[in-house]
């Protein structure tokens, strides 16, 4: 790295500056290109790995999963601050755009609310409930009550899809329905409900249910 530059450097190359040595017989890079072939070479698909798929890899332990983990969250995280220096958001694309790096990548279902002032302008975007690989079920009266701490005017709603599908439930219908109408009570307004996967997103306002 200090020769070429990071940016000269392969996946495998980086990854292997995190992992610091190999296993008996197999050297880091040797190790960091298996790590690599086994998420299809795909940086997406790699930071899908948790910490018992690392363990799976001779000469992967405790550390070396948790640095790689770590450089994941990071990455994370990263791309989470620069979708958050767009303030305001007018449309389903902005929205998908906040919330991929938070929900594209998990293994499980959460539900995310974005709540906004009368510009459209961020005020926060907040964690609501964690489910499993199926489902997760959101209290209309938990997130109207951030919603009126915060003095929000309009919130977005978001969950994600680790099965890749972009097709609403039944029980996702349910929810931006009840949701809706207790927006409508309040006098805040629920302005989208985007479901967010590896394929993309759908947003119930595009296609004109909201």
């Amino acid at each position: 790295m200090l020769l070429k530059g990071a940016t000269n450097l392969s996946d495998a190359e980086l990854i292997s500056i995190l992992l610091g040595s190999g296993s008996p017989g197999q050297s880091a890079l040797q190790l960091a290109r298996q790590i690599l072939a086994s998420a299809n070479s795909n940086l997406r698909e790699l930071t899908r790995l948790n910490f018992s798929d690392l363990q799976q890899f001779n000469g992967v332990g405790v550390a070396k999963s948790v640095s790689l983990l770590a450089a994941f969250e990071l990455g994370r995280r990263r791309e989470l601050s620069g979708a958050l220096e767009r303030k305001s958001i007018h449309g389903s694309k902005d929205a998908y755009s906040v919330l991929r790096p938070v929900l594209e990548d998990l293994s499980h279902e959460e539900f995310w609310v974005v709540f906004l002032n009368n510009r459209n302008q961020i005020l926060s975007q907040r964690r609501i409930s964690k489910g499993g690989l199926s489902g997760t079920t959101a209290d209309p009266r938990e997130v109207f009550a951030i919603a009126l701490e915060l003095k929000a005017t309009g919130l977005i709603m978001a969950h994600n899809h680790p099965s890749g599908g972009l097709i609403p439930s039944s029980a996702d219908n349910n929810l931006t329905k009840n949701m809706s109408q207790a927006g409508n009570i309040l006098l805040i307004r629920v302005l989208d409900h985007v479901i967010i996967s590896s394929e993309g997103y759908f947003s119930y306002s595009d296609e004109g249910l909201l």
